[in-house]
């Protein structure tokens, strides 16, 4: 089988090897079909991700046909669709043992801390296999990571129904984070960014209220869609240090804002605001199963939008001609597929 291996930053060498032969009785082999190229992998294709050694087999967002099954698994069958959670966990830290595994003592993530799905076949325990129905395409199957990203943040806050949001950073999260917000029942919510080619993609995403930060200041804007009203809830996808700043400093007191975006440099907090104006600051780290199975069914059911996020496809043996699209693209890509 085929296997993309990144040796160090931005080299990418292709290997053929044997492939797995073998599964334990919980395991199911999969034939990968599509995977999708996030930012965090463009970090590591730069050389810019600290947890990274190489060389790393990439690819953490996926689509697959499930190829064989051990003989104790009995959710999936050969011939199925599925993706499946890149996260492998300890089991015994106190995060682990109280159900908040996404954020284990120990945790590695495979395309990072361990070999990625950058080749044919994958084995994964049945325990991190999601079913995917056969209504959704291998494309929209490799956007469900994302997508579960944006299920995991927006349950970060006790309640989201009936409040405005506001969302900071229009790229693929910020994007599937606030369509998230408004599957959930969010009164209004507003998307905002530097990029109007981002902000348009909102738009044919169906986020109606968007906001270019650099053409209006937020607080103008702010006034414009929520009126008096205000917002109760942010979240902070862009990892940037003023829209952390205008988020917190704007959010209705007692509100809620919820970072999950990933900063190059640490930010400062006005802790001022934060105290008194009683406001909940929280992180999101990744998602859990649960997650993963209200993305595809949010998708499923076309809650979820995520055609317009496709930006352009490259077959496996032009990976790295992918990440050298989107440094040439920067600013107009939102999500490069890889196919299989």
């Amino acid at each position: 089988m085929r296997q993309a291996i990144m040796t160090s930053p931005g080299v990418i060498e292709f290997k053929n090897t044997s492939a797995p032969k073998e599964i334990k009785p919980n395991e199911v082999l999969l034939k990968i079909e599509k995977i999708g190229v996030c930012g965090s992998d463009i970090h590591v294709y730069h050389g810019e991700h600290p947890a990274t050694p190489y060389p790393v087999i990439q690819g953490h967002e996926y689509s697959a046909t499930v190829e064989v099954v051990g003989k104790q698994v009995s959710k999936v069958k050969p011939g199925m669709k599925a993706t499946a959670r890149p996260q492998l966990v300890c089991g015994v830290c106190g995060p682990c043992k109280r159900g908040q595994y996404n954020a284990c003592q120990n945790l590695k993530v495979q395309g990072f801390q361990a070999p990625g799905v950058a080749q044919d076949y994958f084995i994964v325990p049945e325990d991190r296999v999601v079913v995917l129905p056969d209504s959704l395409t291998f494309e929209q199957g490799a956007m469900v990571e994302p997508a579960a990203v944006g299920a995991h943040s927006t349950s970060r806050v006790a309640e989201i129904k009936g409040k405005n949001v506001v969302v900071s950073g229009a790229g693929t999260i910020g994007n599937l984070v606030a369509q998230f917000a408004m599957a959930r029942g969010a009164k209004k919510v507003l998307i905002t960014d530097i990029n109007n080619y981002k902000l348009q993609k909102a738009k044919e995403c169906g986020i109606e209220a968007t906001l270019n930060v650099s053409e209006t200041p937020f607080e103008e804007g702010i006034k414009s869609i929520f009126g008096n009203e205000g917002f109760q809830v942010g979240l902070e996808a862009a990892g940037v240090q003023s829209s952390l700043d205008v988020l917190i400093a704007n959010v209705e007191k007692g509100g809620d804002v919820v970072i999950l975006g990933v900063y190059a440099k640490n930010p400062t907090v006005n802790m001022y605001y934060v105290g008194e104006h009683e406001l909940n600051l929280s992180g999101s780290m990744m998602y859990r199963h649960e997650d993963y199975e209200v993305a595809v069914q949010m998708i499923a059911e076309g809650k979820i939008i995520t055609e317009p996020l496709i930006s352009k496809h490259f077959p496996f043996e032009e990976y790295a001609n992918a990440y050298k699209y989107i440094e040439q693209k920067e600013g107009e890509t939102m999500k490069v597929i890889i196919d299989l």
